[in-house]
């Protein structure tokens, strides 16, 4: 059957979408509960850290070991953090480490294309068609996003999209399409806090007419469709009831004001250019947006695989040219240090950023913010691009449960994972354990920021070791 998509005004219907889309509809306020009155005096927060191309891990007999390995020595409450990892001293109790995770359908997968199933765990694959599934932090943001006036703030040091394998974005929505990440702190400051014009209740009247327009011209269109084109119709569809939603949302927070907060400390045309200073700034966004409860789920891809993109300039903040390529000179004299230093210095950013939580007292004594915020931060790939035993630290979240100050090490007493002879890449070597579903940990995380689930992807259970 022929599909008369001529018959449908094709400006029209792109126009619905793009007028709709491009609201601005995510200005920030400290609101009150959306189409409520109640203020949530201890929100649960959420967010996650992306860094990509792995973590120094030299074995046991190479002189690096003691000092460079990413993960610590020891196991429990019994730990030390190498030279790697010393910035996360001041934070023990605040913060868990762990190995042993990985997700079972990538494990397989080069780790130049492990960003995209970091959060959503679905088979993207290596080769063949490209399909993924709704991210962790998109679950939470369905749960939180209609109590604040952003659903999610998603961000990353190179923007967009990316390509599929090759992502610039941790967050996935429902039908597993990429939600496009901001990577300019002004543009981020200035939709959170700066109001943009001031016909923004004309342009919900436009998109709202829009919207009905098109829908109206779908639901004709769709009679005269092959059961397969019926489908393709529907899967475009979503994304513009995704988009009526915001228009809906958006006229509730229309006359709500802005916050007012203090920027004179930001610059907000910093760029990748000048890496620790940017990566302070984006810190501090989210930060400044969980503070004025903008949103209470946030992601930030600090760098994307493969060495492409300005975020592999960031390793210039201590002195070595591009990120990706210390990753890969480990056998090199002094290569392992080099890598490490370059690690110390991400987790050095992410450090101060959750000290800052930690000295932000939350309203009514209810802790700080980062006892009542979650955070991930890690990697999907250990050694050299090895797709499994991804280093990973969950933080915060204490007044939802979560007990911190160990290193649960589920690799055993070896987290290299088998030891590699010089002729053979990681990923082509026998695994001495297997990896649990880091779906698991999704699971209990979910679970402690009060949404019901016992499933996420391939879980096959909780992690009750990090829960009181």
């Amino acid at each position: 059957m022929t599909s008369p998509l001529n018959r449908l005004d094709r400006r029209r219907f792109l126009r619905g979408t793009g007028v709709a889309l491009a609201l601005p509809w995510l200005e920030c306020a400290r609101p009150n509960s959306a189409f409520g009155t109640e203020t949530v005096s201890n929100p649960k927060r959420l967010a996650c850290f992306y860094f990509p191309d792995g973590v120094p891990m030299p074995l046991a007999e190479d002189p690096a070991h003691q000092d460079w390995s990413w993960f610590p020595h020891g196991g429990g409450s019994e730990f030390t953090f190498t030279q790697c990892m010393t910035p996360f001293e001041s934070l023990r109790e605040d913060l868990s480490v762990l190995s042993g995770f990985s997700h079972p359908k990538s494990r397989s997968v080069h780790g130049h294309s492990n960003a995209d199933q970091f959060l959503t765990a679905a088979d993207t694959g290596s080769n063949g068609p490209y399909e993924n599934n709704i991210s962790l932090d998109q679950i939470v943001a369905e749960h939180v996003g209609n109590q604040t006036r952003y659903s999610s703030l998603v961000m990353s040091t190179d923007g967009g999209t990316g390509t599929p394998r090759g992502t610039h974005t941790l967050s996935f929505n429902r039908n597993g399409r990429p939600i496009p990440a901001e990577n300019r702190p002004k543009r981020i400051f200035d939709m959170l806090f700066v109001k943009s014009d001031n016909n923004a209740a004309q342009r919900l009247a436009l998109s709202q007419s829009a919207l009905d327009d098109l829908l109206a011209d779908a639901k004709a269109l769709r009679k005269t469709l092959s059961a397969n084109d019926q489908s393709s119709l529907d899967e475009y569809l979503d994304s513009v009831r995704e988009a009526e939603i915001k228009v809906e949302k958006a006229k509730h927070w229309l006359n709500t004001p802005l916050p007012t907060v203090d920027a004179d400390h930001l610059n907000l045309n910093v760029t990748p250019d000048e890496p620790r200073q940017y990566l302070q700034t984006m810190f501090e966004l989210i930060y400044l947006a969980f503070r004025t409860d903008s949103t209470r789920v946030a992601t930030y891809q600090i760098g994307r695989e493969n060495g492409v993109g300005i975020s592999d300039h960031l390793a210039r903040a201590v002195g070595f040219n591009l990120s990706h390529a210390l990753s890969h000179e480990t056998k090199n004299p002094g290569g392992w240090k080099n890598f490490g230093i370059y690690c110390h210095f991400l987790n050095e950013e992410f450090a101060r950023f959750l000290t800052r939580l930690k000295e932000t007292a939350e309203p009514a004594g209810t802790g700080s913010m980062l006892d009542n915020t979650m955070l991930l931060y890690g990697s999907a790939s250990s050694a050299f691009h090895l797709s499994r035993n991804y280093p990973l630290v969950l933080a915060g979240g204490k007044n939802m449960g979560l007990q911190h100050g160990k290193y649960l090490n589920f690799a055993g007493a070896n987290p290299q994972g088998g030891a590699w002879d010089g002729g053979r890449e990681p990923w082509q070597q026998e695994i001495s354990h297997e990896d649990r579903p880091l779906s698991n940990l999704f699971v209990t995380m979910l679970q402690q920021l009060d949404v019901q689930t016992e499933q996420f992807a391939d879980s096959d259970g909780k992690v009750n070791e990090l829960v009181a």
